[in-house]
């Protein structure tokens, strides 16, 4: 696991000198990605800077040194991630003739490319990765991130440069960036908690999506850079449902045994210590149960507790781990412990990035990372076995008002809207917060203004892309911001022809998963230097999860039901059938308590009409409406204060 980043501007003359310094000045913005080497590479006749900061897990000899060069002289890789059967292609190219000089990963890749090009190369790895690859012969740059977006991979023009890195520290620190905020994409995050791919908060800029390529070159501009597909998850989703699985849930459990060995074996390969993350749920006691049945060691595992009940899980995690025989280390966290995490986020997360779940999820991996420097989770498997209890919840939904006509509902919501708005100025507004207590018939107004949004979907998957939103209009929190198309608006990029439950499940899979879970667990784990793999984000288990019948995913409103067939040949399921809790902290409450004036000074109304980018009037009502218990605003006010949170660290 690694950080890269470069540049390529064919105009600017530059010396060789000046390349590999701003390079370096780059790299070094990346040290947590990679702290075991450094290295730079450069061509001043061609204007191209390619930089690498390495983690070593695979061959951890100079062998593995990067930017690496083909043995051929033509290609120059800097690639941050792992492939994992990099030893079954390394035969085949052995076999073919190609020489090997060391044992990494890297090299492996780069002679792929040489000897059978770029396509093939993709169509034939399984692993995550975000590839940069020079090539002398047609002097372009070419980019690529893995299909599921495991890897992170940021690009864009400043000015006549064009710039790419693992995070946006590197691009800063860039002579040529000086890219303002983008607003609409502050709506985007406002709304969703996250920026959705392919958008970046920084104007000019895009996140390279999953699954894509793009290549550079010297007539290249920002009109005709365009990426290409060579793997989609809305093709997988279809294809699974014209030709699915056929045999029994037995012969079904049987194959997906099969497939996890293969994809949680290939994971543990690592010349560095090894461990996994371990909840409780189902994901991570599948992929922990894999691991221990394999390895002749106790297995290490690590889990964050909960002095709340209500949030913790640690003890099933104890529970678990004391029945495989793992080497179980686990740590209680207060809410102090939890609530001194949050000054880092800014710098963790580099991009505003609002899931309450990266505060544990941060303390998880500083825990691990103690001990190991390779963990493996079980993220992945909500989505593509429907482990969300909000997709048979919005089935139920849409079952009882979905058949009533669209503008009917539509009027509907505005109407919940105007007497939720009417009630709160006449009932709500003149009260105070420290004081005034609400009374719980009031409460009704302002549940159903926050009801209102869902109605008027025109589908079951576009209520699941509504559940998302943490407000209606992003224009009533950013000025001068208009509303973007993503794929949670743009039904053309939902999974056609599928059951409703798999387009849920699908939107999910290519949203919420690539721009917030992964999101969460690459930057709190790389902050520390850990690297997580994720055997259930496999492209072979993923494809064979969308061929399954929904019967196999989610029966009686119970998800997972192939995994639990598969889970009980190793653990008892006493010891996992319970509630999903999550991984979540009591935001809602410390911001009106412990964090309440690290809030206020965050959302002051003046520090917010100087900076000009949030609308201080429609903030100072719902942190009113938060404080006073009218309505739960604590997502889309946690969204609002990670937002102020980033923008003092790196705008101010």
């Amino acid at each position: 696991m690694c950080g890269i980043c470069g540049f390529f501007n064919p105009h600017r003359s530059s010396s060789q000198e000046q390349l590999h310094t701003v390079s370096r000045q780059m790299t070094d913005a990346l040290v947590h990605r990679g702290p075991d080497d450094v290295g730079v590479w450069a061509d001043a006749n061609r204007g191209v800077a390619l930089g690498h900061r390495r983690l070593s897990i695979q061959d951890l000899s100079s062998e593995g040194h990067q930017p690496m060069t083909s043995e051929c002289k033509r290609f120059v890789m800097s690639y941050n991630g792992e492939i994992y059967n990099f030893k079954e292609l390394r035969k085949q190219l052995e076999h073919q003739g190609f020489h090997f000089r060391g044992h990494s990963d890297t090299e492996v890749l780069l002679g792929a490319v040489t000897e059978w090009g770029l396509e093939k190369t993709l169509a034939n790895i399984l692993g995550m990765f975000a590839i940069a690859l020079w090539d002398k012969e047609q002097e372009s740059l070419t980019l690529v991130r893995d299909p599921v977006g495991k890897k992170p991979l940021y690009y864009g023009w400043c000015d006549n440069t064009f710039l790419f890195a693992s995070e946006l520290k590197a691009l800063r620190a860039h002579p040529d960036f000086n890219q303002p905020i983008d607003p609409d994409t502050l709506g985007l995050f406002i709304k969703y908690s996250w920026v959705p791919s392919p958008y970046c908060i920084y104007q000019g800029l895009r996140k390279l999506p999953p699954g894509h390529w793009i290549t550079i070159h010297s007539r290249s501009t920002l009109d005709n850079t365009r990426p290409h597909s060579y793997w989609s998850a809305q093709s997988v989703a279809e294809e699974g449902e014209r030709t699915p699985f056929t045999g029994s849930l037995e012969e079904a459990a049987n194959q997906l045994d099969k497939v996890l060995c293969e994809t949680v074996g290939c994971r543990m390969i690592a010349d560095v210590s090894l461990g996994a993350l371990l909840s409780g749920g189902f994901d991570s006691t599948m992929v922990v149960a894999m691991m221990q049945s394999m390895s002749t060691q106790p297995i290490k595992t690590f889990s964050i507790g909960f002095w709340e009940t209500q949030y913790n899980e640690a003890q099933h995690a104890k529970d678990i781990a004391r029945h495989l025989g793992t080497d179980h280390t686990e740590l209680y966290i207060s809410p102090k412990d939890a609530q001194a995490v949050i000054p880092e986020l800014p710098k963790v997360y580099d991009e505003p990035f609002a899931d309450s779940s990266q505060i544990p999820t941060v303390l998880l991996s500083k825990l691990a990372r103690q001990d190991v420097q390779v963990a493996l989770s079980g993220d992945g498997g909500d989505e593509l076995f429907g482990g969300y209890t909000k997709y048979p919840e919005c089935l139920k939904r849409w079952t009882t008002w979905g058949s009533r006509p669209l503008w009917a509902r539509q009027r509907m919501a505005k109407a919940m809207t105007g007497i939720g708005n009417t009630a709160w100025n006449f009932l709500g507004s003149s009260r105070n917060p420290q004081t005034d207590e609400i009374p719980n018939w009031q409460h009704f107004f302002g549940r159903i203004e926050k009801k209102s949004r869902w109605i008027p979907a025109s589908s079951p998957i576009d209520l699941v892309a509504r559940r998302h939103a943490r407000c209606q209009r992003v224009q009533d929190y950013v000025l001068f911001a208009t509303d973007l198309n993503s794929v949670l608006t743009n039904s053309n990029d939902w999974a056609k022809g599928v059951d409703p439950v798999q387009g849920m499940m699908h939107l999910d899979f290519v949203t919420f998963l690539t721009d917030d879970i992964l999101v969460k667990v690459d930057r709190a784990s790389m902050s520390v230097s850990l690297e997580v793999r994720c055997p259930l984000l496999d492209t072979r288990l993923v494809e064979f999860a969308w061929s399954l019948p929904l019967s196999m995913r989610l029966q009686n409103n119970k998800g997972k039901v192939i995994l639990r067939e598969v889970l009980k040949r190793y653990v008892p399921p006493e010891l996992t059938e319970r509630p999903k809790k999550g991984f979540s902290v009591p935001v809602s409450e410390w911001i009106k308590g412990p964090l309440r004036d690290w809030a206020e000074h965050l959302l002051d109304k003046t520090h917010l009409q100087q900076q000009g980018l949030l609308a201080p009037k429609a903030v100072h009502r719902i942190w009113q409406q938060h404080l006073s218990g009218w309505q739960d605003h604590d997502t889309l006010l946690w969204s609002l204060l990670m937002f102020q949170a980033w923008h003092k660290e790196y705008i101010q």
